[in-house]
């Protein structure tokens, strides 16, 4: 972390006063780096590690210059067009980009609207009505509602890629393409990832040309602040071992991980045969339920989860003290975003690591564990 403070930076008095009522002083890396470059208006590629603060780091960024826009009588008046547009690969990470950018709008009074997948495209209609300054938007929700002419992107002169690495994976770049070349022809731009992958770097040269590229120390790491265990499974039992594991006092929510959504139905139905109480949280579910069991697990009433990879892209859930790989990923891009679930902002954090032979290349490429 560097020594840097927020109250250096050149940012409205309604954002420092902000950051002041949230007691937020020192800035991370990335927020070190890219905030000033965003200020300045250079396009960027920042890669950090996962808990490492580039939420904030765009939207300070934003909210100034479009506050600054509106200081100069340049009020946004024409109905769904948006100044700036975030796109965030997932429903749950769109809500929480939209409340940070919230904490700031009470002082800023601009107006951030979403429209995410995972909702009816009716409600989706209903929020982009009317002038608004910032779009938090899902990339295949906000293609659809562009090409039914439902919102333009035609003012946007600042467009914020968060998670690009997820949305990727989704086959995302034919969107992307589509996004960019709708907003204005001198857009400012930024892309934001934990880590870069093949297809990341492809739209990274497709895109980004000239724009700044900002690494964090920690990118590609796990952070200083996580410990790492490891157990070995023998003979497949894994369950008495996790048992073992969940007996052992954790100050915070626990959150397991397993490879598959059967996987984790299986695991579900023998903690609750044993009667610990636990939440699922998985694709192919409804996603009310879904939704409700994040709800409970991030409020506290449930301090154990069980998921599928769906969250370990983006969810950022203050209590989780420990991660547990109960069945250990093939990748190390997927082995750093699920670790990145705890140790977030400084805090500590731990990750248990349930080793078969089949890991020993991943296991290896962590080195003894204790990074």
């Amino acid at each position: 972390m560097t020594t840097e403070l927020f109250s250096e930076l050149d940012l409205l008095p309604s954002l420092q006063a902000t950051l002041k009522e949230n007691r937020w002083k020192r800035m991370t890396e990335i927020q070190s780096r890219a905030l000033p470059a965003l200020l300045d208006g250079k396009s960027i590629i920042g890669v950090s590690e996962t808990g490492s603060g580039k939420t904030l780091a765009f939207v300070l960024p934003l909210l100034h210059k479009l506050k600054h826009l509106e200081n100069q009588g340049q009020t946004v008046e024409l109905h769904s067009r948006p100044r700036a547009a975030v796109i965030v690969p997932t429903r749950e990470l769109g809500e929480q980009v939209s409340k940070v950018f919230k904490i700031f709008t009470h002082g800023t009074r601009l107006r951030v609207r979403s429209i995410l997948g995972g909702t009816t495209l009716e409600v989706a209609k209903n929020n982009i009505k009317g002038p608004f300054e910032i779009l938090v938007a899902t990339p295949g929700r906000l293609v659809q509602l562009m090409n039914r002419r439902l919102i333009s992107l035609s003012d946007v002169s600042l467009l914020i890629f968060d998670e690009a690495d997820q949305m990727l994976d989704q086959g995302f770049i034919a969107d992307a393409h589509k996004i960019v070349e709708a907003c204005l022809p001198k857009r400012q731009l930024g892309l934001f990832s934990a880590t870069v992958s093949n297809q990341v770097q492809e739209l990274i040269d497709q895109l980004f040309s000239g724009a700044e590229e900002i690494r964090s120390q920690g990118s590609h790491r796990v952070v200083s602040t996580l410990k790492t265990i490891i157990r070995s499974v023998l003979d497949g039992k894994r369950f008495p071992l996790l048992e073992t594991i969940l007996s052992q006092p954790s100050h915070g929510g626990t959150l397991i991980f397993t490879n598959t959504r059967e996987q984790c139905d299986v695991l579900v139905a023998l903690l609750k045969e044993k009667k610990t109480p636990c939440v699922i949280y998985r694709g192919e579910m409804d996603k009310v339920e879904r939704r409700n069991n994040l709800k409970s697990f991030r409020d506290g009433q449930i301090n154990l989860l069980v998921s599928t990879d769906l969250a370990s892209r983006g969810l950022d859930v203050d209590h989780v003290s420990r991660v547990i790989n109960y069945h250990m990923p093939k990748e190390m891009n997927v082995y750093l975003h699920r670790v990145g679930r705890t140790a977030r902002a400084g805090r500590p954090g731990t990750v248990v690591n349930f080793v078969t032979e089949r890991d020993e290349n991943l296991v290896s490429r962590l080195g003894s564990g204790k990074l």
